[in-house]
């Protein structure tokens, strides 16, 4: 991974290269999709086939209100886009010196003359410049001019409607993780410092981890089958998580805690990853805790049920 921030010539193994610029937010099965064709057009113009992407996401610095919380943090996305087959990631730190560039500009300088790519493959709602005026139109028009390779790669569809970062946020809104998992290829990732909580897991025997500084988006409420990974590789482990205040304790805060099956040990300060598999019901209010506990042990019940389908079909945990 290199990380770009200044108009300056990158390191020669990055130039001349077939490229793809986007926010790859996810890295998706549209995603892979379209890095499958950029690897294609790099291996027959003999030349790496390079991802750019950007860090943060331009729309925080320019709209920070209307930024949507990111599916990826930056190095699992560059960890899945060399999973996918591109031989390097650049980074761009996303700053004035790169926003304030007109689409002309970015071409000539960014394309041109810091990369001299040969050839760009992009999706067909790609913009780039000041306020994403190049569009893939101007794109195919100046690529012609200069002599580069460009193909615009088809979105990918699932279930007659395309893949895209907004519809996975969708569905992760609504609770639907197996249909997030679907659309990107695996489940979706927290990732997050294990803190303290109120403490009340442990004193009614299911102890929980309580996941702070989370930074990617988080599913609706609601208990989840899941598998967790630890900061020191260990893992995946089984795992029932609750998503949303406590509200038969009166809480009202809202917190992801992760209990880890048949799995002792002090997590306090420790890193800890979290695939979400699927929904196993909404957030409850119970009349107390012996039916609160009545139903914790079937979400247990059911959580390892299916992690074990989930197992059994080979989907990824990684």
């Amino acid at each position: 991974m290199l990380i770009v921030d200044r108009l300056e010539p990158v390191p020669d193994r990055l130039r001349r290269a077939v490229i793809s610029i986007g926010n790859f937010d996810g890295v998706h099965l549209g995603h892979v999709a379209l890095l499958d064709r950029l690897i294609r057009m790099a291996r027959r113009l003999d030349a790496p086939a390079v991802a750019l992407t950007f860090d943060p996401h331009p729309i925080a610095l320019l709209r920070p209100d209307q930024a949507p919380p990111p599916l990826t943090w930056t190095g699992r996305k560059v960890e899945l886009m060399r999973r996918a087959g591109a031989d390097e990631v650049v980074v761009f730190k996303t700053g004035p010196w790169l926003l304030g560039l007109t689409a002309r500009e970015f071409f000539d300088r960014v394309i041109r003359e810091q990369f001299q790519a040969v050839g760009i493959v992009e999706g067909p709602t790609f913009g780039f410049g000041r306020d994403r005026a190049g569009t893939v139109e101007t794109l195919d028009d100046w690529c012609a001019e200069a002599g580069l390779h460009f193909e615009i790669a088809p979105p990918a569809d699932r279930d007659g409607r395309i893949v895209s970062s907004t519809r996975i946020r969708h569905a992760l809104l609504d609770g639907k993780a197996d249909e997030a998992a679907a659309l990107l290829g695996r489940p979706h990732r927290l990732r997050g410092t294990v803190v303290r909580g109120a403490g009340r897991g442990r004193a009614i025997g299911v102890p929980t981890a309580n996941l702070g500084g989370i930074d990617t988006l988080i599913p609706a409420d609601g208990v989840y089958a899941g598998v967790s990974f630890l900061d020191d590789g260990e893992g995946p482990i089984p795992s029932a998580v609750h998503i949303g205040p406590n509200a038969t304790f009166g809480a009202e805060i809202r917190t992801v805690e992760v209990h880890l099956l048949d799995f002792e040990a002090d997590l306090y300060g420790r890193g800890l990853e979290l695939d979400v598999l699927a929904r196993l019901r909404p957030t409850e209010t119970f009349a107390g805790l012996e039916p609160l506990l009545a139903q914790m042990r079937i979400d247990v019940s059911r959580a390892r049920e299916v992690i074990a389908s989930a197992a059994a079909q080979g989907r990824p945990a990684d």
